[in-house]
C-alpha cells in the first residue's frame, strides 16, 4: 500500500517536472496576437502646442514573443494569432537584446519621420543633417548579406548621394536582374566603395514579380534633427516602425489650433516617411482586433495604392468577421487622412 502510494507520488513529480520543462523550453518560433490601443496625447509633447483634444489618437499594438510548447499549440486555436519561424523575426546569431535594440532603433526612426512629416504639413521649421542609411538586417539569400555588414552606412548609389531610405529605393527602382550598383558606405569610420549585384526578392516578401534589389531589411535613415517649436515623443516598450503614421497625426494636432479628432476615438497603423507617405505594416488583422476592443470609431490603415492583398483589404475582412462598428479607412498619405478628418462632422 505504501509502495503504491510512493509510486503515485513519483508519477506526479515526474509529470510536474515534464510540464515545467515544457514551459521553459523555447521553440524556434515566435507567436503574435492582438495587443491594445494606446492613447498618444500623454506621450507626445509639442512645446506650447495645442493640447486640448475632444477625442483621441491611438496607436495599435501586436504582442509578440518566443513560443514554448504551450504557446505554439495555443496559437493554432485562434485565427487572430500567428506563428512565425524564428529566422523571419531575428537575423542569424542575433540575441534577444540585439533584436529589441533593432526594434527600438526602427521605432526611433519612425518617430523622427512622423515629426518631419507633421511639421512639413503644418509649414513649421525643421533642420535636418543626414548621416547615411544604416544597414540593420538582411533578406536571407540576397546579395547584401555577402557584401555589406551590419551598421554600414550607405552614402552614395552609383555616385549619387542618398540621404533617406526613400531616395535609396528610388535609385534602385527600375533596375533588372544582372545589374550591379556601386555603393559608397561608411564602415568603421572609413568610406569604402563596393560593387553589389542585384538579386530577385523572395516570393514570400510579396515585392512584385521580377523585382530586384540589394536585400536590405528595414534600413534606417540616420539624421540629426532640430524642430521649432521643440517636440518630444516618449513611448517605451514598443518597437518597430508601424506607429509612425499615428504619431504624425498626434504631433500635427498639437501644432495646429483646430482639433482634428472632433470628438472621435481614432486608432490606426502604418509606417510613414518624411514626405508623409504611409506604408505597409504587419499584423493588420490583429490591430483591427485591438482597435475594436478599445472602442475606436475610426481605424486608419495603409491602402497601398489599392493593390490586391493590401493591409486595407485585410483590415476590412477582419472588421467584417468581428462585426465591429469601427470604420475602416484606407489611406496612402498623411494628407489624405487629414482631409478625411477635416470633412467629418463633429461628434455629438
Amino acid at each position: 500500500m505504501v509502495i503504491e502510494k510512493k509510486r503515485k507520488i513519483s508519477k506526479v513529480w515526474i509529470i510536474g517536472a515534464i510540464l515545467i520543462i515544457l514551459h521553459f523550453y523555447k521553440l524556434p518560433f515566435y507567436y503574435s496576437q492582438p495587443g491594445d490601443a494606446k492613447e498618444l496625447a500623454p506621450y507626445v509633447d509639442v512645446e506650447d502646442g495645442y493640447k486640448e483634444e475632444q477625442g483621441s489618437f491611438m496607436l495599435t499594438t501586436v504582442l509578440m514573443g518566443q513560443t514554448n510548447v504551450y504557446f505554439y499549440a495555443w496559437a493554432h486555436f485562434s485565427e487572430y494569432r500567428d506563428i512565425y519561424p524564428e529566422d523571419q523575426i531575428k537575423r542569424p546569431e542575433e540575441s534577444e537584446e540585439d533584436y529589441l535594440h533593432r526594434q527600438q532603433m526602427m521605432m526611433d526612426t519612425s518617430q523622427d519621420s512622423a515629426k518631419i512629416a507633421a511639421y512639413k504639413h503644418a509649414g513649421k521649421e525643421v533642420e535636418i543633417s543626414y548621416n547615411g542609411i544604416i544597414v540593420t538586417s538582411f533578406v536571407d539569400g540576397m546579395s547584401a548579406e555577402k557584401y555589406l555588414k551590419y551598421e554600414d552606412r550607405i552614402l552614395k548609389v552609383d555616385g549619387y548621394r542618398v540621404q533617406t531610405v526613400n531616395e535609396l529605393n528610388k535609385r534602385l527602382a527600375g533596375k533588372e536582374l544582372g545589374d550591379e550598383v556601386a555603393l559608397t558606405v561608411r564602415r568603421d569610420d572609413e568610406e569604402v566603395d563596393i560593387t553589389v549585384p542585384l538579386s530577385p526578392f523572395p516570393e514570400d516578401l510579396d515585392s512584385g514579380e521580377g523585382r530586384v534589389g540589394l536585400g536590405i531589411m528595414y534600413p534606417v535613415t540616420d539624421r540629426t534633427l532640430t524642430f521649432d517649436p521643440e517636440v518630444s515623443i516618449d513611448v517605451r516598450n514598443i518597437g518597430g516602425p508601424s506607429a509612425g503614421f499615428m504619431f504624425s497625426l498626434e504631433v500635427l494636432n498639437q501644432l495646429t489650433p483646430n482639433d482634428l479628432t472632433k470628438g472621435y476615438h481614432i486608432s490606426g497603423t502604418g509606417t510613414i516617411d518624411e514626405e508623409g507617405n504611409v506604408g505597409r505594416i504587419g499584423g493588420a488583422k490583429q490591430k483591427v482586433v485591438a482597435a475594436h476592443k478599445a472602442g475606436s470609431d475610426i481605424f486608419f490603415v495603409p491602402k497601398e495604392g489599392g493593390r490586391e492583398g493590401s493591409n486595407y483589404e485585410e483590415a476590412v475582412a477582419t472588421a467584417k468577421e468581428l462585426g465591429t462598428t469601427t470604420k475602416i479607412v484606407g489611406i496612402d498619405t498623411l494628407t489624405e487622412a487629414v482631409e478625411y478628418l477635416e470633412k467629418l462632422e463633429r461628434k455629438s
